[in-house]
């Protein structure tokens, strides 16, 4: 039997090596189970299941739906390949005690995955996948054919895009953005959110065009990742035709990343400053900031400058999640674009990213070239790199404890201020530059970050954190 291990959101597999109906359904078993045995008070026993574009995803999620209709649940099982937010958002409209998303997100189209999320709307805590683990074959697999579920209004087959996409516009000015004639370019990776935008602003003065919406579980021969080297069918289009931004969304639409009007990449790390940005001087909003540690060290120079809370926490939004769950939070985000909006669910959103920054441009009336410019003329600038190397699994701890015991004098030319070790080890300099080292969750890489104040020092503190590597 293949061992089943959640990593920062979900498990994910090779298809038909791993990620197969059997062991599909002995985490759906023990995902009711642990349903069952942790019922949540104020929810109903309803499951939300849906799933991506990958290959054989909907019989993946039809299968889902079996099992937890053979163990008692009424599952809402999505019509249409969906952007997980809607699934999220769904099951906390329908007081679901949980839902299910396959998809392997922005990873290669070999793969796929299970996201479990909670009754809430959000990505469930370690703890409940830790406990979901330890129920693997506690029982045998209990089912329903989907046909009889079906007639029985066990399985209940329903879009569920509908409900989040009006909660988005909700959370937006909407009438500013429908007024604002701004030309708005989605580029879909040929993953979920394909034709989202279409309809969100479908009678409005804004021109909307997606790139590469097609259905293909290839996703034209790259991964769903919202990074620059995935748009190189999309940025030469723009350089063509002009568009006032372009949004990126991976695979299964919670992520983001962009592009200028022109199809120059934007980083992660500059559409959230901008967004942060925008709810504190345009919004006028307060409250806790909630960043992953391998975020840009810009939020805690604007959080400083602002006079509001920052919190940091482990890699994964289901650490974020659990900030954003205590309330008082004014945005939680992290390094690979998950941006969560309060008053919303506490789930990261491309699509409600992707209209927030139509709200920005609306509201200052300029390009996102000259917010982010006069963001670095204010908080100087900001430049960030990652390297993601193979390293052996069991020399990771002995690395791990030099690093946080033989922490460098000074990174560069900037004397040391901090050392964190609450998820790997990050080194903080005065000057705000950092260098991170963390493996994988589960697969034998080790994952290097820098940030320095141009392109030179990022890549200069990579070299220095390769250099740690090489002394265990």
């Amino acid at each position: 039997m293949a061992q089943i291990k959640f990593g920062t959101d979900g498990w994910r597999a090779v298809i038909a090596e791993d990620f197969t109906f059997e062991n599909v359904d002995r985490v759906a078993q023990a995902t009711a189970d642990y349903w069952i045995k942790n019922p949540v008070a104020g929810t109903t026993k309803k499951a939300v299941v849906g799933y991506d574009r990958r290959f054989l995803s909907d019989e993946f999620a039809k299968r889902v739906a079996e099992v937890l209709a053979g163990n008692g649940f009424q599952v809402i099982l999505t019509s249409e390949p969906t952007p997980t937010p809607s699934v999220s958002w769904a099951v906390k409209a329908n007081k679901a005690v949980g839902g299910v998303m396959i998809t392997a997100s922005h990873n290669p189209p070999s793969f796929n995955g299970f996201k479990l999320k909670a009754h809430y709307g959000g990505s469930a805590d370690p703890e409940t996948c830790k406990a979901v683990e330890k129920l693997l074959d506690n029982t045998p697999v209990r089912s329903i054919a989907a046909a009889n579920a079906i007639k029985k209004k066990q399985i209940v087959i329903k879009d569920v895009r509908p409900g989040h996409y009006a909660a988005v516009n909700r959370l937006v000015d909407f009438k500013l953005i429908a007024g604002s004639k701004l030309r708005f370019a989605h580029e879909a990776l040929f993953g979920v959110g394909a034709g989202c935008f279409d309809q969100l602003l479908a009678g409005t003065t804004c021109k909307v065009t997606t790139i590469n919406a097609e259905h293909d579980p290839n996703f034209g021969g790259i991964n769903p990742e919202p990074i620059a080297k995935n748009y190189t069918k999309s940025a030469p289009y723009l350089k063509k035709h002009p568009h006032d931004i372009c949004l990126v969304t991976d695979g299964d639409a919670d992520r983001v990343g962009g592009m200028d009007g022109r199809g120059n990449p934007l980083t992660t790390h500059q559409i959230i400053c901008a967004l942060l940005h925008h709810y504190i001087v345009n919004r006028k909003a307060k409250g806790r900031v909630i960043k992953a540690l391998t975020t840009t060290s810009m939020v805690d120079k604007m959080c400083a400058y602002y006079g509001l809370p920052l919190i940091e926490t482990g890699v994964g939004f289901k650490y974020i999640c659990t900030e954003m769950l205590k309330g008082d939070v004014l945005l939680g985000f992290e390094e690979s674009g998950g941006i969560g909006f309060p008053r919303h669910i506490p789930e990261r959103d491309g699509i409600a990213a992707g209209m927030m920054l139509l709200e920005l441009l609306a509201t200052e009336k300029t390009s996102i070239n000259k917010i982010i410019a006069k963001l670095e003329r204010q908080f100087g600038p900001h430049r960030y790199a990652r390297l993601d190397t193979l390293f052996p699994l069991e020399k990771r701890a002995a690395l791990m404890d030099y690093c946080a015991k033989n922490p460098p004098a000074k990174l560069l030319k900037s004397p040391l201020a901090e050392v964190k070790t609450f998820d790997g080890v990050k080194f903080v300099s005065r000057d705000g530059s950092w260098l991170m080292l963390r493996g994988s969750g589960t697969e034998p890489i080790l994952r290097i970050y820098a940030e320095g104040k141009s392109d030179a020092e990022a890549q200069k503190l990579l070299q220095a954190g390769v250099q740690l590597t090489r002394r265990v």
